[in-house]
């Protein structure tokens, strides 16, 4: 990446953007080079995470003794984020005592869960970005007279900005979290969403659930919670369009099963072997529900129709007017993309719900929504 502080664009023409933990760890070095030199800032050169060097501007640059506060506004690029536009601020002191210390202050998320791999109590800074925080503090703070400082990252109107995010339900509490692995937001990548689905996943763990219900959205959920009443909240993950991920982590975490409640649209890109189901990156593949439709038995013209419907939903339609029952199949077909794609160690199951919320198929054809388990 070229230094400056506007984010380069991907081979699509999309920017990319900087992660809340880029910007704090940028702030916090600006804030310490402030008191450290003796000067006020308008930019700060910082080395990313990935090792790559950015220059972000400062929003605020204010000094008053031995303490100082930088910040930064977000630029999450062209990736869709609650976060883009944030302030985030660090106010670092300076002490003798050797060692940085990283604080959350007023919009950073306090963890009161375990099973994210942060101390119960703390601020709900992750591990990358804590240490690009220490190491840019440290980089400003060799060759002084001072050996150490404490440094608190706050971000204006973050706890507002939790609403939009599942940081309640993982138990992260007054805020956001400051992220990133590499520094760097790719477009539509949505890291942040796919952290929080791994998060959820562990604290699940953590809690020794077996059994998770992976969701595509908000209102797949409300309808999967009354299929699944005797489950736990915290059973129920918003996988959003990461499924491979998912089933992976959940393998990986040796969750027993792990149950995807969907509607036609997103479980027939599933269905085809589609493991990311971003509308910009997988489209419904009508000739995959043809065929379908031609193993229940439709006929020539009807195939036809549905090979050239605008929708998943007019495809359900027409299979619905000829009594095919296409949504298990489907969830059959999702079944065994899914475990394989989890590596062979997670049952998997499906379930199809329409847009009110009633259950229209079901794979394997056993499987049972636990209102009715005994």
């Amino acid at each position: 990446m070229s230094e400056g502080s506007v984010p380069p664009r991907n081979r699509q023409g999309l920017r990319t953007g900087f992660t809340t933990g880029a910007c704090a760890a940028a702030a916090a070095k600006a804030a310490t080079r402030c008191l450290v030199r003796n000067v006020t800032l308008t930019e700060i050169e910082t080395t990313l995470p990935n090792r790559m060097k950015a220059t972000f501007a400062l929003m605020r640059c204010e000094r008053a003794d031995a303490a100082a506060v930088c910040s930064v506004i977000k630029d999450a690029g062209d990736d869709p984020d609650c976060t883009h536009g944030a302030e985030l601020a660090a106010e670092v002191e300076l002490r003798d005592e050797p060692g940085v210390e990283v604080r959350g202050g007023a919009g950073v998320a306090v963890v009161t869960k375990p099973g994210l791999g942060l101390q119960v109590g703390g601020p709900s800074i992750t591990a990358p970005p804590r240490r690009n925080i220490v190491e840019m503090v440290e980089e400003e703070l060799a060759g002084s007279a001072w050996r150490g400082a404490v440094v608190t990252i706050s971000v204006a109107g973050g706890e507002e900005m939790a609403k939009q995010t599942i940081n309640a339900r993982l138990g992260l509490i007054g805020g956001i979290s400051i992220l990133g692995t590499t520094g760097i937001v790719r477009p539509y990548s949505t890291a942040a969403f796919k952290a929080s689905v791994v998060q959820a996943i562990d604290v699940a763990a953590e809690r020794g659930l077996t059994e998770l219900v992976l969701t595509t959205g908000g209102k797949s959920e409300a309808y999967a919670m009354k299929l699944f009443p005797r489950l736990p909240e915290d059973a129920f993950i918003q996988m959003g369009d990461f499924v491979g991920a998912a089933l992976k982590h959940c393998a990986r975490r040796r969750i027993g099963r792990a149950i995807i409640v969907g509607m036609i649209g997103k479980l027939s890109k599933m269905a085809d072997g589609r493991m990311q189901t971003h509308a910009a990156g997988s489209e419904v593949n009508m000739e995959l529900l043809a065929r379908l439709a031609a193993e229940l038995g439709a006929s020539a013209a009807l195939c036809a129709e549905i090979r050239v419907a605008a929708t998943a939903r007019r495809v359900l339609e027409l299979c619905s007017a000829e009594n095919l029952a296409i949504a298990s199949l489907v969830c059959h077909r999702v079944v065994e993309h899914g475990t394989h794609h989890a590596g062979g160690n997670l049952e998997v199951q499906a379930w199809m719900v329409d847009f009110d919320g009633r259950p229209l198929g079901h794979y394997p054809p056993a499987a049972i929504g636990l209102e009715q388990a005994t």
